[in-house]
C-alpha cells in the first residue's frame, strides 16, 4: 500500500513509498482510512524536531471503517466507522500514569505517526480499546477531527479553570487554537484572539465565529487593547497555542495578578521569556498536552450533541499524493485543517 513515510532521521526525509499492509492479528482490527488530518506534530516530525522512530508512517488524526478483524474482538462490527486513539498504541499499562489514565506520560508510550505506523495510508491496524464511535449523523470528516478536538477539550475543559465573566487571551489562531476558540465560545467566554498579519484570514474567521476582539500583534498594541478590554486589570486566562517565544511573552504580560497561563503550543526549542512575571503576579502556570481516555469520551459526546460545529475547521481536502502541497499550506499558515485521503 502507498504510505507517507519518514524513512530516515534528520530534517525532511519524508516520501510516498510502498509499505506492507498490516496483518490482522488476534485482538486487532483492520480499518480502511477515510481521511487523516495534517497536524503540527507531522510538521515537527518532518523537520525532525519531534522524537520519531523511522521508518514510520506519519499521520494520527483519522477515522476509518472496519474491513477485517481477528479473534477476541467481540462487539466490533465490520463496516463500522471509528475514530482511533492512536496515542496509546504502545503503553506499558503498569506505571502510575497508565493506572491513573494519564497515559501521555508513560515512558514506554509510542503513538501513531511518529512512534509506530500511522494513518497517511490506506489501512491501519488498531486494538478495540482504541476505537471510539461517533454518532451516525456525524460525517466521516468530522470523525477524523476527534483527536485534535480532544486536545482542545482537555486544555479548555479540564486543565484551565474558567468562570462566566472571564476574559481570555488566545494567542495563536492555528488549527488547535481555533478548536480552543470553539470551546471557549460555546461557553460564552469573552475571547481576544491574537496572531500576526500572516494570520489575517484566520483572525477574520475567528471574528466571524464570534471572537470578541482580534489583534494583529505586529500591527497593533496587544497590551493596550487588553487593558482597554479589561478595564486595566489584564486577562483572567491566557492560552498559548502558537508555540512561539513572542506569543508566550505576550501572554505572560497580558495576564492579571493571580491569573492563569496555559501552555498548549510546542516550541520545539529553548526560548527566552519574562518568566519573573509568574512570581511577581503569582500566576498559575499549567501545561496541557494531549488528553486522557476520559477526554475522548467527553469530546465524542460534545461532537455527538452537535452544539459545536466543526465542519468549518476543515479548509482543504486533498488526495494523499498532494501531501507536499498540504504541508506547505500549513507551514505558510494558509490553512486550518487539511484532510488527506488515500487513493
Amino acid at each position: 500500500m502507498e504510505a507517507l513515510v519518514k524513512y530516515d532521521k534528520g530534517p525532511g526525509n519524508v516520501r510516498l513509498q510502498e509499505m506492507p499492509e498490516p496483518k490482522v492479528e488476534n485482538g486487532m482490527v483492520l480499518l480502511e482510512v477515510n481521511s487523516c488530518g495534517i497536524c503540527g506534530t507531522d510538521l515537527h516530525v518532518y523537520h525532525d524536531t519531534f522524537k520519531n522512530y523511522p521508518p514510520v508512517i506519519l499521520g494520527h488524526e483519522f477515522s476509518g471503517r472496519v474491513v477485517d478483524k481477528g479473534n477476541h474482538t467481540d462487539g466490533i462490527a465490520l463496516g463500522q466507522r471509528y475514530s482511533v486513539l492512536g496515542a496509546l498504541t504502545v503503553i506499558c499499562n503498569d506505571c502510575e500514569y497508565c493506572h491513573s489514565g494519564e497515559f501521555m506520560f508513560c515512558k514506554a508510550k509510542r503513538g501513531m505517526g511518529h512512534g509506530v505506523n500511522g494513518a497517511f495510508t490506506k489501512y491501519v491496524a488498531a486494538r478495540p480499546d482504541q476505537l471510539y464511535a461517533t454518532a451516525d449523523h456525524v460525517s466521516d470528516d468530522v470523525s477524523a477531527l476527534v483527536e485534535p478536538f480532544a486536545v482542545a477539550v482537555h486544555a479548555v475543559g479540564e486543565i484551565a479553570h474558567l468562570q462566566f465573566g472571564d476574559t481570555v487571551l488566545l494567542s495563536g489562531p492555528g488549527p488547535i487554537g481555533m478548536l480552543l476558540l470553539k470551546m471557549l465560545l460555546a461557553q460564552g467566554i469573552k475571547t481576544i484572539v491574537a496572531g500576526t498579519s500572516e494570520d489575517a484570514d484566520k483572525l477574520e474567521t475567528a471574528k466571524t465565529w464570534g471572537a470578541h476582539t482580534v489583534v494583529k500583534v505586529d500591527q497593533e498594541d496587544l497590551q493596550a487593547i487588553v487593558r482597554d478590554e479589561t478595564q486595566g486589570k489584564g486577562v483572567d486566562i491566557a492560552f498559548e497555542t502558537a508555540g512561539a517565544a513572542a506569543s508566550a511573552a505576550n501572554c505572560l504580560q497580558a495576564i492579571r495578578p493571580l491569573g492563569q497561563y496555559v501552555q498548549v503550543g510546542h516550541f520545539g526549542k529553548d526560548i527566552r521569556i519574562p518568566f519573573d512575571l509568574s512570581a511577581f503576579r503569582q500566576l498559575t502556570i499549567k501545561g496541557s498536552v494531549g488528553y486522557t481516555r476520559a477526554t475522548w469520551d467527553r469530546a465524542i459526546e460534545i461532537i455527538n450533541q452537535g452544539t459545536i460545529r466543526l465542519e468549518d475547521v476543515i479548509t482543504h481536502r486533498m488526495p494523499l499524493t498532494d501531501w507536499k502541497k498540504g504541508f506547505e499550506l500549513m507551514e505558510q499558515k494558509k490553512a486550518l485543517k487539511i484532510l488527506l485521503s488515500p487513493q
